[in-house]
């Protein structure tokens, strides 16, 4: 059974930074994406970041790019998303999110539970 559980939401001012974990378990990850969406209140989730665990090839949209950074250790199974220079439009539900590898637009199979992140101005 695979489960994300993230941790490291919280309060912040602007311009601040935060570090984010996605713990994963329950199968082996090599052969897999893994992501980061966020979704505010009355918005549609929005893809953040992704990864693929094998290596080291990172995805980003304009809007996070060269602010956050995504990485993973294979040692203890976790994803991390580092976010700087935080912008209240960055307020949101992270979650991570883990798709397998293969041709096309990756379908993200399994979820965590989200966590909270809230930065204020």
């Amino acid at each position: 059974q695979v489960q994300l559980v993230e941790s490291g939401g919280g309060l912040v001012q602007a311009g601040g930074s935060l570090r984010l974990s996605c713990a994963a378990s329950g199968r082996t990850f090599s052969s897999y994406i893994m992501g980061w969406f966020r979704q505010a209140p009355g918005k549609e989730r929005e893809f953040v970041a992704s990864i693929l665990w094998s290596g080291r090839s990172t995805n980003y949209p304009d809007s996070v790019k060269g602010r956050f950074t995504i990485s993973r250790d294979s040692a203890k199974n976790t994803v991390y998303l580092y976010m700087n220079s935080l912008k209240p439009e960055d307020t949101a539900v992270y979650y991570c999110a883990a798709a397998k590898t293969g041709a096309g637009i990756p379908t993200y199979d399994y979820w965590g539970q989200g966590t909270q992140v809230t930065v204020s101005s």
